[in-house]
């Protein structure tokens, strides 16, 4: 038996699921087919096998992640662990950092409306809403 076969290795979407990056296995699923998921920089499917050393690029609206995978898991467990099972670089933390800061600020300087509808515009909003 080669070093290669003794490696443990798990399905990049159940791996993705187990490290609690999406909720279920099926949303990991659809995220790799989609090509929002990357392993070493290449468009894989959700049956590939990732294994620890494997460098992963996960794409999730505006945030994106760069992980390497440390370990394996047998089972989904609680958070702390599913933090055990990957790495995240710097850069990747200092971008998503970027883009929370940016969503923050875009929503301090969004007008807000302070006062609430009278009774009239509330059932003008009721007739509108039942139109639709």
């Amino acid at each position: 038996m080669s070093e290669d076969e003794n490696t443990p290795k798990l399905r990049v979407d159940k791996w993705l699921w187990m490290a609690r990056f999406f909720k279920t296995r099926q949303l990991a699923s659809k995220a790799v087919s989609a090509g929002k998921i990357r392993v070493n920089t290449q468009r894989v499917k959700p049956a590939f096998k990732v294994k620890p050393g494997d460098g992963l690029v996960i794409t999730r609206g505006e945030y994106m992640w760069i992980v390497e995978v440390l370990d394996i898991p047998k089972r989904r467990g609680p958070a702390k662990e599913a933090q055990l099972l990957y790495e995240e670089t710097e850069e990747s933390i200092a971008g998503r950092q970027q883009v929370s800061d940016i969503r923050r600020a875009e929503r301090i300087s969004r007008p807000r409306e302070e006062v609430r509808p009278d009774k009239r515009q509330r059932r003008q909003l009721r007739t509108l809403k039942q139109k639709d």
